[in-house]
């Protein structure tokens, strides 16, 4: 049946469009704390705290974004925040001083924050029902793709030239490019459900503030679980170039580290399309939170070659099981009206990981050593797990609503 298409030309535009979203915005990521450290000088904690301004922001802006997004026209919202989030990323051609990057950092977390939920939220929209486990997973990948390919070019390109100015360049139009995608877009027209009033709960009704409207309180667990991994991801992605460079003597490491991780991340998630498309949502989370334990668990461990490219690859099989899995959870207990809802908790959930990660990250290795900023990761990273096998796992499985 049409209706049932998968590969339907705005799932396909979405999926492009994020792509630009995470390549414009990874390649510059990794990069950061050499640039700070080469052009300002910061110190390994200023760094992580500098870093971390835009994960502030993101956290206070994601869960009005998903009340944006289930209350007014979601193309609108989405051009909005793509479109400041594209504009901002002119200023890092231009920021002078520690302080003016930091205030541009900090700025560029809200159209960031708010830009995922919505772009996430109008990819769901436009998948048939009947695929859409399976769609948030192939979704996903233009995520991964991004992630892990632009760390790959930005690293070359500084290893080429020694220009952070091309890399910002790089990212302006990648990011312009993605707001281009996103104007073509013609998502299906939303209206209220029946008995529901812009500005109520559709869960417990009530005026525009009720708290429900703005983050999924039926999936706290599951988002102390997402937070805990993210937390993991946030100490190792942001401070990897410059512990490779510094303690492993491998310049040109962090770019195969990411292409591993994307390898990983790709195969899991073709893998795991299967099963979530069966309904096996749990198993695949279940599959993935174990693996990627034992990833985090190797690169604290082994601080040499085979655990820096062997973690990557595992913790990408890992990541690549688990978040599509348990974007799916958090759409599975929420009510149709609740998607935007349910999308920005998720990814509220993992901001608040990752800023966590980047902040005590920096103050481990700025204290102690790198190994022990790692090993904090994994501790983070196994109190998710146990959580999630706990109470997580069956709180989802009592709660869902389909």
């Amino acid at each position: 049946m049409v209706n049932d298409k998968l590969w339907n030309s705005n799932y396909i535009k979405a999926c492009s469009a994020n792509f630009m979203l995470y390549f414009s915005f990874m390649v510059v990521t990794p990069l950061f704390p050499l640039y700070l450290s080469e052009v300002f000088g910061a110190t390994k904690d200023e760094t992580g705290m500098v870093l971390s301004g835009y994960t502030i922001t993101a956290l206070l802006v994601r869960p009005f974004s998903g009340f944006l997004v289930d209350s007014f026209p979601r193309k609108l919202i989405l051009l909005v925040c793509y479109g400041l989030f594209f504009l901002l990323f002119g200023g890092y051609l231009v920021a002078g001083s520690l302080l003016s990057f930091c205030i541009l950092r900090t700025l560029h977390g809200a159209p960031m924050g708010a830009t995922t939920v919505a772009q996430s939220t109008i990819a769901i929209d436009v998948l048939p029902s009947c695929r859409r486990a399976e769609g948030i997973g192939y979704y996903g990948m233009s995520n991964n793709l991004g992630t892990a390919i632009a760390p790959t070019i930005g690293m070359l390109i500084y290893q080429w030239t020694a220009s952070y100015d091309i890399i910002f360049l790089l990212s302006f139009i990648t990011a312009g490019v993605g707001f281009a995608i996103n104007c073509t877009l013609k998502p299906p027209s939303k209206s209220p459900l029946k008995g529901e009033k812009r500005g109520t709960s559709p869960s417990r009704g009530g005026w525009v503030g009720s708290f429900d409207r703005f983050l999924l309180l039926k999936g706290w667990p599951e988002a102390l679980c997402i937070a805990a991994y993210s937390f993991s991801y946030g100490v190792v992605s942001t401070y990897i170039a410059i512990y490779a460079k510094e303690e492993l003597g491998m310049g040109a490491g962090t770019g195969l580290f990411f292409t591993l991780l994307c390898v990983g991340l790709i195969s899991s998630r073709l893998i795991g399309a299967r099963g979530l498309k069966q309904g096996r949502v749990a198993e695949n989370a279940s599959h993935g939170v174990l693996i990627s334990l034992f990833g985090y668990l190797l690169f604290a461990s082994l601080h040499n070659v085979w655990g820096f490219y062997g973690a990557a690859l595992i913790v990408g099989l890992g990541n690549g099981h688990m978040f599509p899995a348990f974007q799916t959870m958090f759409i599975n207990l929420a009510p149709n009206s609740q998607r935007g809802t349910a999308n920005s908790t998720l990814y509220t959930a993992w901001e608040t990981g990752v800023g966590l990660g980047i902040i005590l990250g920096g103050i481990a290795a700025e204290q102690f050593s790198y190994g022990t900023a790692f090993w904090i990761a994994w501790v983070g990273n196994a109190l998710g797990a146990v959580l999630f096998f706990v109470f997580a796992r069956g709180h989802f499985l009592k709660n869902k609503l389909r």
